[in-house]
């Protein structure tokens, strides 16, 4: 199943406070670090790759996205940006960056012992890498989606592929990138998200978290797993008193600046 742009951005403000909460983290022109080169991986419709080009304006820019319509959505916003189409665990530029910058997406990759060594080796001397992950993988909404692929007839279509803590402790994170770093900083925030509407945690995660699983299925299965998944949600996501939904998001992020 395709990334759908427009779902994505239903919740465009709770999901460009962490990727400004990151952006912030990072020195800026005001501080006279200038990097010549950045690449925002994973960038989606590319609503952060912007915030970069508007920061460091002189700065050769690349977005990174595997999905096309996202990419798609990107362009068709403008901007002096080089979108690629690239599967960001195969992915291998031909030049090196002062800034690798990854909002919302490496999550998605798996082997996370391998990759950030291996994204640590695409950066000058000097370069800074700063990442965003959601770590949410304990809430009841998350923990609905699993059990319910765990159980028949789901459970053979998504078993094999089930990632259920695809991002590691934030102390492993240090382990793994402070022999490399000049400077590291970890830590993690959670959100309390004010969403609206009749089932707005179901509709959150299902421009997310349900897209892989959906597309695991078979077509005459993602219907009624669609559906049974928005039954259950709701029990664990209670209305206040004034129709609004409280949703609590634990978001991963890291600054790295290497020797």
């Amino acid at each position: 199943m395709p990334w759908d742009p427009q779902r994505y951005e239903a919740f465009a403000d709770a999901r460009l406070r962490p990727l400004l909460d990151l952006l912030a983290r990072i020195p800026g022109p005001e501080s006279g670090w200038l990097p010549g080169r950045i690449a925002d991986l994973g960038c989606g419709s590319g609503n952060g790759t912007r915030l970069l080009a508007q920061r460091w304006p002189s700065a050769n820019i690349i977005g990174v996205d595997n999905s096309r319509e996202m990419l798609e959505a990107a362009r068709s916003r403008g901007c002096s940006i080089d979108w690629q189409q690239a599967e960001l665990g195969s992915w291998q530029p031909a030049l090196r960056f002062d800034l690798l910058f990854s909002n919302a997406a490496l999550h998605w990759l798996d082997h996370h012992e391998t990759l950030f060594p291996r994204l640590l080796d695409m950066l000058l001397p000097g370069g800074m890498l700063a990442v965003q992950m959601p770590r949410n993988f304990d809430a009841a909404s998350h923990r609905a989606a699993f059990e319910l692929a765990q159980e028949a007839p789901y459970r053979e279509h998504l078993l094999a592929s089930l990632r259920m803590r695809p991002v590691l402790e934030p102390h492993q994170y240090y382990a793994l990138l402070a022999p490399r770093s000049a400077v590291l900083d970890i830590w993690e925030t959670e959100y309390l998200q004010v969403l609206t509407g009749d089932n707005p945690v179901a509709d959150w995660t299902r421009s997310t978290l349900m897209v892989p699983l959906l597309d695991a299925l078979p077509q005459a299965l993602r219907p009624p797993f669609e559906a049974e998944y928005r039954r259950r949600v709701p029990a664990a996501y209670a209305k206040s008193p004034d129709g609004t939904t409280l949703y609590p998001f634990k978001r991963l992020f890291m600054t790295l600046g290497v020797r």
